[in-house]
Parts: structure tokens; C-alpha cells; sequence
């Protein structure tokens, strides 16, 4: 007895120091919390690679990016990342900083801007630009999703919106099981907006029932949709896949009005806009590629670029 315990004990060790390792792999620079960085090893990196090494450690933190903006993809493929119940980061994600990371804070950004003042952007010598850093899952992301760290062994059934009587997936038999990766972008009611890798190699976007996850789901925001009422400009298909396949739900015929609920943006930098309308009578939520749309501008977006006092810098 006393033997197997050890092993079990053994074994438990080498799992922990894997995922260590595996954790260190995520980061572009592991020890930015509790290493003082020097100018001369930033000057490694290119110039790009600085803005996501300089938010690396607001991400740490749980910073909220631009929804949709490069961090916000970039980030939300990382299992370590937690984004704030709040948008509020000065609030709720400055005060988190040790006096260590917000001097690693000012040198980073020194040395952005002296590169800003020669115009300097790095070449391809650099062995640590970001580019060639492979986030976990990097071949498929999708604006707004986080790694969702759900108890293992359950199989939840997945639906194309947030009712069990809405269209769903496989036949009517659409499911995810927990001991595989899921990404979540947050609630609609009591539904949890996921997607998952299905059996196929395809994704699949879809909701589960909250009442029927054992243990946390972890914190995510309510999802905001706008409803608005729309008419498509052409004829497309309806997709729950819109990182790899590109599966038809459904062929939607121009003139047809649907509701618009929002907007995403895949591993490739493509634009989807995700909309609710009705496959064989029942309700459902896809994605379509953006422009098969008549719908007014929104004079509120705000482009990213720059950066303030802290975080997202250009």
C-alpha cells in the first residue's frame, strides 16, 4: 500500500511539473512578475512583440482588451487568462501590480518609444518576435472566448441558442464533454455561451445549461447583444463553425430579415456577424461572414491603437 501511495505521489509531481512547463510555454515572458527586466534583452524582441509583452502582465491581472481588438484574440487563447467581472481596470486590475511588474511596466515602455523615435520594427533575425510563438489551440481562437477550466467527466448537450428547444447540432445529439478543451464567452441567462473541437475536427459554437454544469464555470460577464432587426443584402449560409469548416445550418436567401446580435473575429482575422434567426421552425443563432447585412454604421466603435496610462500599448 505504502508503495503504491508513492507512486501515486510520484506521479502527481510529474504532472504538476508538466504543467508547469506547459504554463511557461503560454507566456512570452514567464517571470515578468518576479524578475526585474533589463533594456538589453527587450531590444531582442521586435517592436510588436513589446506590445504584447507589455500587456502580458496587465493580462496576468485579468486587464480587459478592446472586445475583438489583436490582445483580446491573442489573450483569450491563453488558459491562464482570466479577464475582470469589471471593464473597470484601473479599478480592479491596477491595484493587483507589484511595485516589480510596474517598474517592468515603465522599462518596457522606454523602449518602445526610443524604437518609435528611430522608426525601428525589429528583423527577422529576432528569435523572440511573438509571431513565432504558437498560442495553446492558436488554429482556432475567436474574439471575446476565454479557456473555460469546467470540472472534468461531463457531457453537457449544446444548442444553437440559449433553449432546449432551439436548433441543435448532430442531428439533434450535439454534446461536449468536459475533459476536452472549452472556451467560453459568457451568459445569456442561465446558458453559457461555448464552443469546443467535435469529434470531426470542426467547432462548434453553442450554449449549454448552467444548471446542469457540476462545480464553477469560473466568472464571465452577461453577454450583450444588440437585436437589432436586419435584412440580408444576399443570400449565405448559416454557420456554427465560423474558425474552421464553416458547416451549414442553414442557406439564408436575400431579403430575408433576420436579428442581429453581434459581431466576431476569427484566427485569421475574418468578421462574422452572429444572428438569430429560425432553421426548420425552431430558433437558432449562427454566424454569417459580415457585409451580408443591411444595418446602419455604429458611430461608437472605437478602433484600437496607442495606449494610455497602462495597457494596450500600440
Amino acid at each position: 500500500m505504502k508503495r503504491i501511495f508513492h507512486v501515486l505521489c510520484l506521479l502527481l509531481l510529474l504532472a504538476l511539473v508538466c504543467r508547469t512547463a506547459l504554463a511557461d510555454r503560454m507566456y512570452l515572458i514567464p517571470d515578468s512578475d518576479t524578475r526585474r527586466l533589463t533594456e538589453s534583452e527587450l531590444w531582442d524582441w521586435d517592436r510588436e512583440s513589446l506590445s504584447f509583452i507589455f500587456n502580458e502582465i496587465f493580462a496576468r491581472h485579468g486587464y480587459v482588451f478592446n472586445p475583438g481588438g489583436k490582445y483580446d484574440v491573442w489573450f483569450s487563447a491563453m488558459p491562464w487568462y482570466r479577464p475582470n467581472a469589471s471593464s473597470d481596470n484601473q479599478r480592479y486590475c491596477y491595484p493587483q501590480l507589484s511595485r516589480l511588474e510596474w517598474d517592468n511596466y515603465h522599462t518596457i515602455k522606454r523602449v518602445a518609444a526610443e524604437m518609435d523615435s528611430y522608426g525601428y520594427r525589429g528583423h527577422d533575425s529576432h528569435k523572440k518576435c511573438y509571431r513565432n510563438f504558437t498560442p495553446p489551440n492558436n488554429n482556432f481562437t475567436l474574439s471575446g472566448f476565454y479557456y473555460a477550466d469546467l470540472k472534468a467527466g461531463q457531457k453537457l448537450a449544446v444548442y444553437s441558442a440559449p433553449s432546449s428547444g432551439s436548433w441543435r447540432g448532430a442531428n439533434g445529439k450535439a454534446q461536449v464533454s468536459t475533459n476536452g478543451g472549452v472556451w467560453a464567452a459568457g451568459w445569456d441567462g442561465n446558458w453559457l455561451l461555448v464552443y469546443y473541437e467535435t469529434n470531426n475536427g470542426s467547432i462548434r459554437v453553442g450554449y449549454v445549461d448552467g444548471s446542469k454544469l457540476k462545480g464553477s464555470a469560473g466568472t464571465y460577464q452577461n453577454l450583450y447583444f444588440e437585436y437589432q432587426q436586419v435584412i440580408l443584402t444576399a443570400g449565405c449560409a448559416l454557420t456554427d463553425d465560423p474558425m474552421r469548416s464553416g458547416s451549414v445550418m442553414a442557406q439564408l436567401r436575400s431579403g430575408q430579415p433576420v436579428t442581429y446580435l453581434s459581431s466576431y473575429i476569427n484566427q485569421r482575422g475574418q468578421n462574422w456577424d452572429y444572428i438569430e434567426t429560425t432553421v426548420n421552425g425552431k430558433q437558432a443563432r449562427g454566424f454569417i461572414p459580415a457585409g451580408s447585412l443591411d444595418y446602419p454604421a455604429d458611430p461608437l466603435f472605437d478602433a484600437e491603437g496607442g495606449y494610455d496610462d497602462a495597457g494596450e500599448v500600440g
